[in-house]
């Protein structure tokens, strides 16, 4: 079958500057089969938010970065 290519963005969060922990959830993200949380890959402040709120985007996409 195929696979889940695309998500939208439906609610961040944390915002700009917020202290994040690893494993801690960050966003949620809607794809055509489930709401899906996005946990922090690492430790740090979120320092970016590349995807806002209702923007759909390519799995795998970068939506935010955090600096260690």
């Amino acid at each position: 079958g195929m696979g889940i290519e695309e998500a939208t963005i439906v609610r961040w969060l944390k915002k700009v500057g917020d202290a994040v922990s690893e494993g801690e959830i960050v966003v949620e993200v809607e794809t055509a089969k489930a709401t899906v949380e996005i946990e922090a890959p690492a430790s740090g402040i979120l320092m970016t938010i590349v995807a806002p709120e209702g923007a759909t985007v390519e799995i795998n996409a970068v939506i935010g970065t955090i600096d260690a």
